[in-house]
């Protein structure tokens, strides 16, 4: 499912137009970066929690030549489902 799907989802899911139904979705990716800028977490109860951790840095190797390589250090968003989406995934 792409972004167009998910609209297209959610306005039928609504009951409202694929153009309020996109406002709310960008408003809702523009509001989860935002808290996850603030490193603060989003919990979405019954669906799950995005939050941002801190990848440290380590060796790597080009796979092409196989010459090592430093990859720094970085902050990466994760997210863990809630128990109700893992049971509906089941």
């Amino acid at each position: 499912m792409n972004k167009s799907d998910l609209i297209d989802s959610m306005a039928k899911a609504a009951g409202t137009t694929k153009v309020q139904a996109a406002a709310a979705l960008d408003a809702f990716m523009l509001s989860t970066q935002g808290a996850l800028k603030k490193n603060d977490k989003v919990i979405l109860v019954g669906f799950g929690t995005f939050s941002v951790t801190k990848r440290a840095a380590r060796k790597g190797r080009n796979p092409q030549t196989g010459a090592e390589i430093n990859i720094p250090a970085k902050k990466v968003v994760k997210f863990k489902a809630g128990a109700n989406l893992q049971a509906k995934v089941k």
